[in-house]
Order: structure tokens, then C-alpha cells, then sequence
């Protein structure tokens, strides 16, 4: 059912001034945003992929839900007793999950990463791998892969309808209650594992670990922990050292763990719950203390960052193989160094010679919407999910990077755009704050809603914001980068689309914001990039003063384009510039 951003502004006197300090909205009604309402149409699934999407988004959690949550969180037992409760009525066992041979990896930024090295080097041994990860950026059965291959549409709806039909059968004999959307997709995943039959399951955390769903997981062969940050503040704790906690939860005694070098007072934390769990814990080496004489390793996945991704999965998978075969007798490397222990007290694992397989899987992994590069025509695009201080420092030194080495050979001067959200409880801020030394020419915001049309994509629906937040949020972005740039409390608002709603507020020379990430899109290429260029896609007409801003991206010999403060917005502009993304 959707929602009219009309009826949203009505019942928000507040936020309508907030826009523009007028009644726009006998003029909204015109607009019918592809946003979704929170209150679900009951009806008989038909038993195929977009019904199953469209059921599935009916357990997204709504505010009070997560706020619930919240509270549970102070009760562990509580959490991971529901976890085993739904995992049962769906007819699995936690027991079950022992066969999955799981690696279980957390961590604030990189765990994605580390996690898409670690499978790709296990599918060159020839292994029938399993891989869960969050969020998605197009299609939500990326989430769930087969051998390095997001499920089929057909293999999704199969196994939903399994899982969720038993859930549905057993609810009335449990109050009605029924998983949460991630929950579910948990257990979806570790079904869907099982009956595939996967030689090893590669399982990403989603928030946290100690309290986090995947935490019912009994006895992963090894556990990982990437770098440490600052984020979900609410749910995890104001500090590098409570983070810490949270993350070292997925320890679990006689299992070996690994970490990369982090803050001192999240190592000690990390080191001291391994210590209490009985869980050895090791230091990964430096990249380059696994390099020979030979050429040093060469990483699919750009960015100095993804150095300690790639050393941590290195240990992962060197552990796996280890115990897949005989310990102490893995026949795929030989020990370069033996281990020591620094000033932080945790043992620093030994260095090894990578196989060809371990290289060739780092060399060849890919892993869409990080540091990821992609040229349409004139227009280059950067796209990279950073979303905390730390992550967005990472996507900066990368950026500067790679699009200096485009740029010297563009012919000419080269027009900056970035194209920015945040969401969530993110210090949007801080983050906008190191975007500043980048020198962008315009700097473009939006929400993370696909397109200003009625079509419904199920894939991207969120339930858990309103429109109404999610614009004042990209208000509250544009006026954070003006003064980060010196100029100020910007002026009154104008009317900058005709005859209708303001779908761009025109506020100085370089900001704009937009309504949707097509819109967007469409005004930072104009027409310059043939995969956006459909004479199909509708798109609001824009005043003339808007329309003439846009004169240096249509004379500039090159485009390059930043897309970052979001997973979502990323996955959002894939969508359009991939479109076999979403096929």
C-alpha cells in the first residue's frame, strides 16, 4: 500500500515549515513516492519471488519494535532463548548448525570485506561454499549465497515459503509472535545452507555479536574480528571498550579467533573476553609479513584498508583448512614465521606463504559497492558504502586516490559531484566533515528512495523511517556541509519545480537536494550517461535556474562522481547503473 508524501506532510505542520514555510500541500498531491506504508495488506502468498519479498517486509521492525529491542538487549538469555524458539519452530535445531563448518566474523568496518575473501579463497579449493551477509544492496537474496552467487529468485521463494509457512502454522501456539525481518532471514539462511549442503558457511554478524541472532551459533571451526569503530551507538555502547565487549560475544571456548590491530583499549577488551571465554585469541601480521621474494599480494578490492581484510581472512581460511584436513598438516602453505606476543598481551599469528589458491582468491574477489569504480561514457562513479568516521576516513584516502589518476589524463578540468545520505543515528556531521577536503564542485542529497513513482520494488522498501525523516535528514545534511564549507545559514528555500511539488530545494550555488536517487542521478549526468538515458524513465521537470547550474557537467570532459554515507544509497544508485543488478 503506498503513502503520499502529501498525507505524511499534513499530519507534520512542524516539518512543512520546516521545508519551506508555506502550504505546499495542495501542491503535493501530484507526487506519489515509491515508499512503502508500514501496515501490510493481508493476502494469500502466490507462492513466488516478489510475494515473498512483500511478506517478508512485513516483519520489518517498526519504531516501537526497536525500541523493544533495545530493552531486550539487557537481557542476552532473553534474545538468543527467542533466536533458538523461532530456529525450532522452523524445524531446524541449533545443533544443526555444527555441520555448517561455520566462520563467524564481526567488526565494525571491513567485516563484509573480510568475509568475501574468505569465500572466494575457499571456492578456489574447490569447496561448495555458503555466504550471509547485510544489508543488500539491490536484491535481498544477495544476502544468501551459493557459491559466491546470490540464490536463485526460484531457490529464494522455494525455501521462504518452507521457512515461513512453518513459522506461520506454530505462531498461534506462541502468542502470535513471529520473527523479526533479520531474524528471519537467519534462519533462512542456515536453511537454505543445510539443504544445499555447503562444505563451509561463511557467517556475517549483523550488529554486534554478543546479543546479535547469528550468536546462536554453537561451535563455529574459527571467528574473526575486523576493525573496530564507533557505531550503533544505541544498541552497542558509547565506547571503543563497550563495542568491544559486544563484538569479542562470538568468542567461544577451545575456538580460535583473530583480530587486526585495533584502538588499545579495544584490544585489551577483546583480549581479556577471549581470556574469560577460553578462546585463543591471535593478532594478525601485517600484509606484507606473508610476502617472500616473490611479487607482493595484489587485492581485487581497492583501498589500504582492505589490507587488514585481507590479512585477517588469510588467518581465517588458513585455520579452516587446518582443521578440514589434519591440524598442524594443512597441505596448502608453508609457515613463514613462528608466532610472538607484543606490549597488548595477545599472541601475533605466524606469517605463512599464501598458495596460489589464497592469492588468486584475494587477487579475483569482488564485492559490489566498496570501493567500487564504475565508467559510463564521461561520467566515472565511486561508490562506497562508508558509513562511520573511521570508514569514511578509509573511503577518502581512496577516493583522493583513484580519481586523481583518472583525472590526469581527463583533458581538462574534471567536475566533483558528491551524492550523500546518512542514516540512522550516524554522526552525519563528522563524516561530511572529511568529505570537505575532497574539493567537490557540487555536493548532491537525497533519501534512499530508488524513484519519485508508483511502481513498488520490494527489494528496497524500508519500514523502519518515514519520508518525513528522511527528508529533514537531507536538509539537515545540506546545512551541515554549507557550514562545514564557511558559508553559512542558508537563505529561504525557493520553488524550483513547476507546477508542483518542490522536489529540489534550491538553497546556494552548490547544494541541491533531491527527492529520490533517480532524480538525482539524472541532474548530475544530464543526459550524458547512456545507461540512464532511457527516454522511459520519467523524470519532474526542473526550473530553469536548476537546469543552469548544471551547464559545467554538461561542457566538462569528465564527471566523477562520489556515492557514500550509505550502503542504501549506494545499493539505490546500482540499481540504475547496473541494471542486471535487479534483473
Amino acid at each position: 500500500m503506498m503513502v503520499r508524501l502529501s498525507r505524511v506532510l499534513q499530519r507534520s505542520a512542524a516539518f512543512t515549515a520546516l521545508l519551506y514555510n508555506r502550504d505546499w500541500t495542495s501542491k503535493f498531491n501530484t507526487v506519489l513516492f515509491k515508499y512503502s506504508s508500514t501496515k501490510a495488506v493481508p493476502q494469500l502468498p502466490r507462492m513466488d519471488y516478489q510475494d515473498a519479498v512483500c511478506t517478508l517486509n512485513t516483519l520489518q521492525t517498526n519504531a516501537g519494535a526497536l525500541e523493544q529491542v533495545r530493552r531486550e538487549r539487557g537481557h542476552p538469555l532473553i534474545q538468543l532463548q527467542a533466536m533458538k524458539a523461532f530456529l525450532e519452530r522452523a524445524g531446524l535445531k541449533v545443533e544443526d548448525l555444527d555441520h555448517l563448518n561455520i566462520i563467524h566474523v564481526t567488526g565494525t568496518k571491513g567485516k563484509g570485506s573480510t568475509c568475501a575473501f574468505t569465500e572466494k579463497i575457499l571456492r578456489g579449493y574447490g569447496f561448495r561454499t555458503g555466504f550471509y551477509s547485510s544489508p543488500h544492496l539491490v536484491q535481498v537474496r544477495e544476502r544468501i549465497r551459493i557459491d559466491g552467487q546470490p540464490i536463485g529468485k526460484e531457490l529464494f521463494a522455494k525455501y521462504f515459503w518452507e521457512v515461513y509457512s512453518r513459522l506461520e502454522q506454530t505462531k498461534d501456539a506462541h502468542g502470535g509472535s513471529m520473527p523479526a525481518y533479520f531474524r528471519f532471514l537467519t534462519i533462512l539462511a542456515f536453511h537454505v545452507f543445510l539443504q544445499e549442503k555447503v562444505d563451509v558457511a561463511v557467517v556475517e554478524v549483523g550488529i554486534g555479536g554478543t546479543y546479535d541472532c547469528t550468536n546462536i551459533i554453537r561451535r563455529p571451526w574459527v571467528c574473526g574480528v575486523s576493525s573496530l569503530g564507533i557505531d550503533h551507538t544505541q544498541l552497542l555502547g558509547d565506547t571503543i571498550e563497550k563495542i568491544a565487549w559486544q563484538k569479542g560475544g562470538i568468542f567461544k571456548p577451545g575456538v580460535p579467533a583473530f583480530t587486526v590491530h585495533q584502538p588499545e583499549g579495544a584490544l585489551a577488551v577483546l583480549r581479556d573476553r577471549a581470556s574469560e571465554i577460553g578462546c585463543p585469541l591471535q593478532l594478525c601480521p601485517e600484509l606484507n609479513q606473508y610476502q617472500d621474494e616473490s611479487q607482493p599480494l595484489t587485492l581485487g578490492l581497492a583501498g589500504q584498508h582492505q589490507r587488514f581484510n585481507a590479512t585477517l581472512a588469510l588467518q581465517l581460511c588458513h585455520s579452516w583448512l587446518q582443521r578440514r584436513c589434519l591440524p598442524g598438516h594443512s597441505p596448502t602453505t608453508s609457515p613463514a614465521s613462528s608466532p610472538t606476543t607484543d606490549a597488548s598481551g595477545v599472541p601475533q599469528a605466524a606469517g605463512f606463504q599464501p598458495s596460489a589458491a589464497m592469492q588468486k582468491g584475494l587477487a579475483e574477489t569482488e564485492w559490489p559497492g566498496r570501493t567500487q569504480t564504475l565508467k559510463h561514457g564521461p561520467l566515472t562513479y565511486f561508490l562506497d558504502g562508508a558509513h562511520t568516521t573511521r570508514s569514511m576516513l578509509a573511503c577518502v584516502r581512496w577516493f583522493n586516490e583513484v580519481a586523481t589518476q583518472h583525472e590526469a589524463n581527463a583533458g581538462g578540468h574534471v567536475i566533483r559531484v558528491l551524492l550523500f545520505n546518512a542514516t540512522g543515528e550516524r554522526d552525519s556531521a563528522s563524516m561530511l566533515k572529511l568529505l570537505v577536503p575532497c574539493h567537490f564542485d557540487f555536493a548532491v542529497f537525497c533519501p534512499n528512495i530508488t524513484e519519485a513513482i508508483a511502481a513498488c520494488n520490494a527489494d528496497q522498501q524500508n519500514f523502519n523511517v518515514s519520508v518525513e525523516n528522511m527528508l529533514t535528514r537531507c536538509l539537515d545534511n545540506q546545512r551541515s556541509w554549507r557550514l562545514h564549507n564557511g558559508q553559512g545559514a542558508e537563505p529561504g528555500a525557493q520553488l524550483l519545480i513547476e507546477e508542483g511539488f518542490p522536489l529540489v530545494v534550491d538553497n546556494c550555488n552548490d547544494t541541491l537536494v533531491f527527492p529520490c536517487i533517480f532524480s538525482a542521478l539524472q541532474w548530475i549526468s544530464q543526459g550524458r550517461d547512456p545507461v540512464l538515458a532511457q527516454p522511459d524513465k520519467r523524470v519532474m521537470p526542473v526550473t530553469p535556474s536548476v537546469q543552469a547550474k548544471a551547464a559545467p557537467m554538461r561542457q566538462a570532459p569528465a564527471i566523477h562522481v562520489l556515492v557514500t554515507g550509505s550502503l542504501h544509497l549506494v545499493g539505490g544508485v546500482l540499481k540504475h547503473l547496473d541494471p542486471s543488478s535487479s534483473a
